[in-house]
């Protein structure tokens, strides 16, 4: 059990059912009356964000997220499939828990599989991939002073803003975070 005033960034409990994943917290101590924890949370497996108060004494049930790494293998259809690299287990997983989390992740690269109580709720790719550009517009020399960016497409089909001076066959690294452009390789 966790209380509400041991709260940190990134911590995950449960509440109501859910399993939720501390945003942002705050220990709000006003003059008058009993001090409390102002709290931002995440619902993990449902997505939503929740804003309230608890008594730093409030007591909640600690959720363990299991992180596994696993290599991405293919994808089939609606299926996408991962391999355990230590006992080559394989798993299948549906486009619906996958979602974007595959969209700037190559086929044989390791991600991370979350899952709590052995069921399986999200993809976590790398932060940062290096991937080619296979279509964009042509750059022009000298027009760069003002921080212009074209759209270009990398090898996993996702869009990407790139600065003008990126061509076609040029690797570039990205924050899959954010999906920003950060540098050529």
């Amino acid at each position: 059990m966790i209380e509400a005033g041991d709260f940190r960034n990134g911590m995950t409990f449960e509440i109501e059912g859910k399993v939720c994943q501390v945003i942002e917290f705050q220990h709000v101590k006003p003059g008058k009356g009993a001090a409390f924890v102002r709290t931002k949370y995440k619902d993990i497996i449902g997505g939503g964000v929740v804003e309230t108060s608890f008594r730093p004494n409030e007591k909640f049930p600690q959720a363990r997220i299991d992180r596994q790494d696993m290599q991405y293998l293919y994808a089939d259809g609606e299926l996408y499939n991962f391999m355990d690299t230590e006992t080559y287990d394989q798993l299948a997983l549906n486009s619906d828990v996958v979602g974007d989390a595959l969209k700037f992740v190559k086929e044989n690269e390791m991600v991370k599989v979350l899952s709590y109580n052995g069921n399986v709720f999200s993809i976590e790719p790398p932060l940062f991939v290096e991937l080619a550009i296979t279509e964009t517009e042509p750059g022009f020399k000298g027009n760069t002073a003002t921080g212009a960016t074209k759209p270009a497409i990398v090898e996993t089909g996702a869009q990407v803003a790139v600065p003008l001076f990126v061509e076609i066959g040029d690797v570039i690294k990205i924050d899959t975070r954010t999906g920003e452009y950060l540098s050529r390789v």
